[in-house]
């Protein structure tokens, strides 16, 4: 695990901003025109001038098969993507993306339980508050923890939450002293993530015992995995196998009790495939 700097210690502002956005341009354009190896050194050069990588130069280059695959999305360029699209965000991924993991995690717990219902519930990566529209009636007291203070603003302004918090996913687990939540949810936060160790372990700390975990990954098939265990897939996000996914679970304590292939979305016009997870908590 890389080391992190204590959040807002490195403001954009610090960088060269010019230099910047003109490496970056040029890695973008170079891997547009098919140029794999100059875009390789162009990022290169923009992880030189920006360590902490607020445009996902990491990602990229793994995205097009250079260089190892990163850990997991830099924390900055997470920040970055997510507050540049907060205004938008809903119209975005439910309207253009066919966004609807939340309702169809919905289905699988009343699929479970027809009167699935929890007292505390923890949504992590909670963005505008999707999971807490589609899952209102299922719990009383919700929690939103989000990597981007504007998504957290706007969820805010829709009082969906009876806390919020800004934050890193793992970084949270790892720190809060709340008291235990029987539902967490996460949807749509594996494919900014690449190894799961720490994010499980941190969720079956909070998970009462015979608490749910519910999460979606994003998939790629088995041939493409070529036996790795995560990997990043066409559109820099992270994909990770099944067999990673539940391995980890029972390391963790967590039973997977549903595993349901779904599409996580739609990027430019092709469908996503994905797994919707429920996991209880031994």
């Amino acid at each position: 695990m890389s080391h992190h700097h204590s959040d807002k210690s490195h403001k954009a502002g610090t960088l060269d901003q010019e230099a910047l956005a003109e490496a970056y341009n040029q890695a973008l354009a170079l891997e547009k025109a098919g140029d794999l190896d100059g875009a390789a050194k162009a990022y290169q050069l923009v992880l030189e001038i920006d360590p902490d990588d607020h445009g996902g130069a990491a990602v990229r280059l793994a995205s097009m098969g250079r260089g190892v695959v990163p850990p997991k999305a830099p924390d900055a360029y997470v920040a970055t993507l997510f507050d540049q699209h907060a205004e938008m965000f809903d119209t975005i991924l439910v309207d253009q993306l066919g966004y609807d993991v939340p309702l169809q995690l919905r289905e699988m717990l009343l699929e479970i339980d027809g009167e699935f219902h929890a007292a505390r519930m923890l949504d992590l990566g909670c963005g505008t508050g999707l999971a807490a529209d589609a899952l209102d009636d299922m719990a009383i007291h919700k929690t939103g923890v989000d990597i981007s203070e504007n998504m957290i603003e706007i969820a805010y302004e829709k009082d969906d939450y009876d806390a919020l918090f800004v934050g890193e996913a793992v970084r949270f687990l790892e720190s809060t002293g709340e008291d235990r939540w029987d539902l967490i949810v996460a949807t749509d936060v594996l494919p900014y993530m690449g190894d799961l160790d720490r994010f499980f372990a941190g969720i079956s700390t909070h998970l009462q015992s015979a608490g749910y975990f519910g999460f979606s990954s994003e998939t790629q098939p088995d041939d493409r995995f070529a036996g790795r265990e995560f990997m990043v897939g066409d559109y820099q996000r992270f994909a990770h196998a099944q067999s990673y996914v539940e391995a980890l679970l029972a390391k963790h304590d967590m039973e997977c009790i549903g595993c349901a292939n779904i599409t996580v979305r739609s990027e430019q016009g092709a469908p996503v495939p994905g797994h919707l997870y429920i996991a209880r908590r031994k």
